[in-house]
């Protein structure tokens, strides 16, 4: 079973349970065990949320098991599988979660989808190797040039593409219904204190800051009910990060060890306890 969260750290006191308590939450990108997604799925879950939707593309194991683990504790938990940079999947989606929710959208949406890369030097030459012909080399260059865009190419389209596309989908819902919805973007503290060798995270980290505005611009007169905001996270203990959980060089500018995923949890639940309005367009 892929489950190796102990629940019961996702459980918190009244005072945080009030931003997810009754609501109708979505949540993109919670299928991968130990992943942020998955907490997000479990803190809503475990407090108080009225049902939970978790979406996953590839990690159809782990999200199949957190379903399952969620409806085992009582939750009205249920599986969505999408892939978010592919428009028609996100568009045959809408009815089978709108009728797992009662009939009305979700009112609370975390995007959250996301990918990291293996990391190259961007916009540096390669090392050159002792005696290598010419012809050979260029050859090597040319493939690293490639196949550095392609993984930059996969995280832009992942972050920039399927935020835009579910934000599209899911506004548009709540318009329709005429049901206020509470967006939550979930970026990186590299949007704004780019890290080396990540280039593609860090532009499209740093894009999905812009949808709020670009959002509520878009709505006009009924931008009133749609809230929109962007949290900025440091270093979370993930199967993307944990391999640099002991270097300090990687994210000691920011915190002095690793956070946990309970913690970021913890840490929206606290968000979003507050006014919508008051988050509305924050960073």
């Amino acid at each position: 079973m892929a489950f190796s969260v102990q629940s019961h750290c996702f459980q918190f006191p009244a005072e945080l349970q009030q931003g997810v308590a009754g609501k109708r939450v979505l949540i993109t990108g919670a299928g991968r065990d130990g992943g942020l997604g998955q907490a997000f799925a479990l803190a809503a879950g475990l407090n108080g949320a009225a049902s939970v939707g978790v979406h996953f593309h590839r990690s159809y194991t782990d999200g199949f098991d957190l379903v399952n683990a969620l409806t085992h504790e009582g939750v009205n938990a249920f599986p969505i599988q999408a892939d978010v940079t592919n428009m028609g999947d996100m568009w045959a989606s809408r009815s089978y979660i709108i009728e797992q929710m009662g009939g009305l959208p979700p009112n609370l949406l975390i995007c959250n989808s996301g990918l990291s890369e293996r990391g190259y030097s961007f916009g540096r030459a390669l090392r050159e190797i002792e005696d290598e012909p010419r012809a050979v080399r260029r050859a090597r260059v040319r493939r690293h040039f490639i196949d550095n865009l392609d993984e930059s190419r996969l995280v832009l389209d992942t972050k920039i593409d399927g935020f835009l596309a579910t934000t599209h989908l899911w506004a548009g819902e709540a318009v329709y219904h005429q049901e206020p919805l509470q967006l939550i973007y979930i970026s990186s503290r590299q949007a704004i204190d780019p890290g080396v060798s990540v280039p593609g995270y860090v532009i499209s980290n740093w894009a999905i800051l812009q949808l709020p505005r670009v959002l509520a611009v878009n709505l006009g007169r009924h931008a009133p009910l749609v809230t929109a905001s962007s949290l900025l996270l440091p270093f979370i203990r993930t199967g993307m990060t944990d391999e640099y959980a002991e270097n300090p060089k990687v994210f000691g500018r920011w915190q002095p060890r690793m956070l946990e995923t309970h913690e970021a949890a913890k840490a929206l639940l606290q968000l979003l306890s507050r006014p919508p309005e008051e988050l509305n367009q924050g960073i």
